[in-house]
């Protein structure tokens, strides 16, 4: 049995940064992840994608925003389950909860956060005849490692942020770039709509719009591809890669199953004072959960880790008086009672 003050089910950038507000708080906390390595999707799928919304960092690759946030939580010496599913719960009559997870292992805490991101995934795929004889031939649904595409004929399909920075980072690693894209107007963010115009004007990016990927061509590699346009009939483009991204299939898994309110494949939390669900000691961070005005943005999540720490802590110990303070005062105190410099004066948390 594990035990532990906080049980954080998803190890992606916000479960991480949860430890570094519980630790502040001198509570020790325990990750369960599904997938070998800590840092979820950014990760696991997206690790030199391009991340434009973190304070202070104009950019970061996904993999580095990762990396920094292992690096900050050290001195509060998190714990571990990967590889594992958390798979069912149960609530002990002194209110704390037993998690166990999809090979057996059992975890004891007073609190859990659930900070599973969208939850399990699969890609969304075009309905192409052929598409899966091409799968690791030239198709691909997400992009780990950009520099397989190195002076390559690249087609990007879709029209969200992830198609759309793609597109911007492949422009100087590739040969070619195409995005096609079956309207006129595209979802993601205006600097980035703005940023694929300034490259399509220099010929770094053609940009096909009111199109769509209608056949694939090649034997044992994929060669070419027919784009089927609204006005302009068909045309065939030569390619060494095509790239749908029509965004991830999100689902809750097992947790859908613990008699939490959910809403649109996410769970409601009270956003107006901690980010509790309906089950009182879960709390629901990040991407997964949903409130009025929600934004699935990681800073977004940063914060509600923060709110949530102070709520579990009053949780977990109802007579303790806690003091606010700035860490540029007090610092980063690890449990094994060193002190170390916080890295960015605008980090506030309790102490």
């Amino acid at each position: 049995m594990i035990k532990t003050d906080i049980l954080i089910i998803g190890a992606g950038p916000t479960g991480l940064f949860t430890v570094f507000e519980a630790g502040l708080l001198k509570l020790k906390c325990h990750l369960i992840d599904a997938l070998p390595q800590p840092g979820g999707q950014c990760a696991e799928i997206y690790p030199k994608k391009p991340i434009y919304d973190i304070p202070a960092f104009p950019e970061i690759l996904a993999g580095d925003l990762v990396t920094n946030l292992l690096e900050q939580i050290k001195p509060f010496e998190p714990t571990y389950t990967l590889g594992e599913r958390a798979d069912t719960i149960d609530k002990l009559d002194d209110g704390t909860f037993i998690v166990t997870t999809n090979k057996g292992t059992k975890h004891h805490a007073p609190v859990v956060v659930i900070a599973g991101g969208l939850g399990s995934f699969e890609p969304r795929k075009p309905q192409l005849d052929n598409i899966a004889d091409f799968e690791d031939k030239g198709v691909a649904y997400i992009i780990k490692d950009p520099e397989v595409y190195r002076d390559k004929k690249v087609l990007i399909a879709g029209g969200g942020d992830s198609a759309l920075d793609w597109s911007i980072f492949l422009a100087d690693v590739a040969s070619e770039v195409y995005l096609v894209h079956r309207r006129n107007e595209f979802r993601g963010a205006l600097d980035s709509v703005e940023k694929v115009g300034e490259l399509s004007k220099r010929g770094k990016i053609e940009v096909i719009t009111e199109a769509e990927v209608t056949k694939l061509h090649g034997d044992d590699q994929l060669e070419a591809v027919t784009v089927k346009h609204k006005s302009n009939g068909e045309s065939h483009i030569a390619v060494d890669n095509f790239i749908p991204l029509f965004g991830l299939s999100p689902k809750l898994g097992p947790i859908a199953n613990w008699g939490l309110e959910i809403e649109k494949n996410a769970i409601k939390v009270d956003n107006a004072y901690d980010y509790a669900t309906n089950i009182p000691g879960i709390y629901a961070v990040g991407d997964v959960n949903t409130y009025p005005g929600k934004l699935k943005l990681i800073l977004s999540g940063f914060h509600e880790a923060a709110i949530m720490c102070q709520s579990a802590y009053q949780r977990i110990f109802p007579d303790k008086r806690y003091v606010m303070k700035y860490t540029t005062v007090g610092g980063v105190k690890g449990f094994d009672g060193s002190v170390k410099e916080a890295k960015k004066e605008v980090v506030k948390s309790i102490v």
